[in-house]
């Protein structure tokens, strides 16, 4: 599976963006999608993840605010961010697992990886 995350940019505290990740490959359905994001200076951090039905997870510091989100039929998976804060700052990727949701949020179970897309919050 090869992905591609697009949809940063500069956006203002409060406001919203939506991220995408296109894929390709045959295994995108059945393929565990995480986003990781990393800080200027950070190591990469868990955001969220969907499985290949559907079932979601979440860092508690972005539940409620962001949405995890697949089209199987068009290889495509999206991160809704919305009420974004300066901490969510950072270079968002998107990553594909062979693992279950219980073992999302370790970054080392992601074989897949995307080139990663900005996102810049101004205060």
């Amino acid at each position: 599976v090869q992905l591609q995350a697009s949809g940063g940019g500069l956006v203002q505290a409060g406001g919203s963006l939506r991220l995408s990740c296109a894929a390709s490959g045959r295994t995108f359905a059945t393929t565990l999608i995480g986003w990781f994001r990393q800080a200027p200076g950070k190591e990469r951090d868990f955001v969220a993840a969907i499985s290949r039905t559907e079932d979601t997870y979440y860092t508690d510091s972005v539940k409620g605010r962001f949405t995890i989100s697949r089209n199987n039929a068009e290889n495509m998976a999206y991160l809704q961010l919305n009420s974004l804060n300066v901490d969510d700052t950072g270079v968002y990727y998107c990553a594909g697992s062979n693992f279950g949701l219980r073992q999302a949020a370790i970054i080392t179970n992601y074989v897949y990886w995307g080139q990663g897309t900005l996102v810049t919050v101004s205060s």
